[in-house]
């Protein structure tokens, strides 16, 4: 039966068995779904998102782990921060300053972060509205957070810049290292107020301010800098102009393939169960059994390897090995897949997605991007009775599909590559205020 739909679909029958794709599909976008943006605000944003300025050690720029050449990622699984040079799969440790260990999971993709239904962020939601939280948020900081954001996706952006692998360096390194080692995060001294007072003294970047937010540059706090680089990216990373919206709005059809993999999508396979909505996410968590290498969240006290996903954030067993449903707008972009970025290719990914348990028996470590390290990437891996726990934190059915069943799926997907977004709208400046070099491929 699967295979003669794929046949019925190549000749453009948009039909599936107990489904009608045009009764599932999402309603169509419309700028109703993201905030208004400030031109002048996202144009200082996109400077200071390209500034490598914000890091501790001046080398490191929201870029370097968020570039379109690398669909908002870096084309690594884990990314190399503070102490690498380089840019993508390209990127080596500095063997004169090298990082303790690897950033412990995937550079998530910005498409569309800016939106308004968005209600949590990072892998496992550590940063979330939250009506009873301080400032109705709730991050790790709990009551400690500064407050006067003007949305949850300015508030994540504080966070790379304080750890010690993304941005800030280590503690010997730089006076934000030393802050944040210190504990002193916010008020003055603290290290986003070092890092401000690091912006207010650019001429350029006061001036900006000052024009943008009627702010002097003693007024300028790290909640400027990130209101800032949210407009920047709410503006530069919108997609929603895809063939998929094309099929959505004016009901254009895809290739038949795609339109095979739609039906797929939207029916027999359930991938739209949880990658639900207009950008393919249910924004919920969920334990699929994907392979995890690399460092693991721990403590600092902690000597585990494990990465527990949301039961970090809220200790329920439920959330244990959940992860945070991605957006699959253009996610042809953005490999490699996975919260630890365990697949090079998407293919490779959705069909193990459909079968963990067969795709964790397979799975082919060489196809991980991790630049040379001596840390130990396989602890997880390696140890039976870790691998068996994520395993059976799996609830989900497993779907056996034909393999061109597969590849429609993986054509259906190419169909949300927005070229308007993939393009840029302000795009990568050639220069920033600081003078300090700007992420290149």
């Amino acid at each position: 039966m699967r295979q003669i739909v794929i046949r019925l679909a190549a000749m453009a029958v948009i039909c599936w068995p107990g489904i009608s794709p045009a009764q599932n599909l999402p309603a169509p976008l419309d700028d109703a779904a993201w905030p208004p943006v400030d031109p002048a605000e996202a144009a200082l944003g996109q400077l200071l998102f390209y500034d490598p300025i914000l890091s501790g050690n001046r080398e490191v720029a929201c870029a370097t782990c968020h570039h379109p050449a690398f669909g908002t990622s870096d084309g690594l699984s884990l990314s190399l921060g503070d102490g690498g040079h380089g840019l993508g799969p390209a990127r080596r440790v500095d063997p004169g300053n090298p990082p303790e260990q690897r950033v412990p999971r995937n550079s998530p993709a910005l498409w569309n972060v800016g939106a308004v239904e968005y209600v949590s962020m990072f892998h496992d939601g550590r940063i979330e509205l939250d009506a009873s939280a301080p400032g109705g948020m709730r991050t790790p900081l709990d009551a400690d957070m500064v407050a006067g954001f003007a949305s949850m996706l300015s508030a994540q952006t504080m966070f790379p810049v304080l750890s010690p692998d993304e941005m800030a360096g280590h503690y010997s390194e730089n006076e934000v290292a030393q802050a944040v080692r210190q504990g002193r995060l916010t008020g003055p001294g603290g290290a986003w107020d070092l890092i401000a007072r690091r912006v207010a003294q650019v001429p350029a970047y006061a001036a900006r301010f000052e024009a943008v937010r009627g702010l002097a540059p003693g007024e300028i706090g790290f909640t400027d800098i990130s209101d800032a680089i949210a407009a920047f990216m709410t503006f530069e990373f919108r997609s929603d102009t895809s063939p998929f919206d094309a099929r959505l709005r004016q009901g254009t059809l895809l290739s038949p393939e795609a339109e095979a993999g739609l039906a797929l999508f939207y029916g027999a396979a359930g991938c739209s169960d949880c990658h639900s909505g207009p950008f393919q996410t249910d924004h919920g968590f969920h334990a699929m059994g994907v392979p995890q290498i690399g460092p693991g969240k721990a403590a600092r006290f902690e000597s585990h390897a494990r990465d527990e996903g949301r039961f970090r954030v809220t200790g329920r067993a439920e959330d244990l090995h959940a992860f945070r449903t991605p957006s699959l707008r253009n996610v042809a972009l953005t490999a490699p897949y996975g919260h630890a970025g365990s697949h090079a290719t998407l293919r490779g990914f959705v069909a193990d997605h459909l079968d963990p348990a067969a795709g964790w028996q397979s799975y082919d470590r060489t196809q991980a991007v991790l630049p040379e390290m001596p840390v130990a990437d396989w602890r997880i891996l390696d140890d039976p009775a870790q691998s068996a726990a994520i395993a059976a934190a799996v609830t989900r059915p497993s779907v056996a599909l034909f393999p061109e069943e597969i590849d429609a799926l993986v054509a259906f997907l190419a169909a949300l590559t927005d070229p308007v977004a993939r393009d840029g709208r302000l795009g990568v400046p050639d220069t920033v205020p600081s003078g300090l070099p700007v992420p290149q491929p």
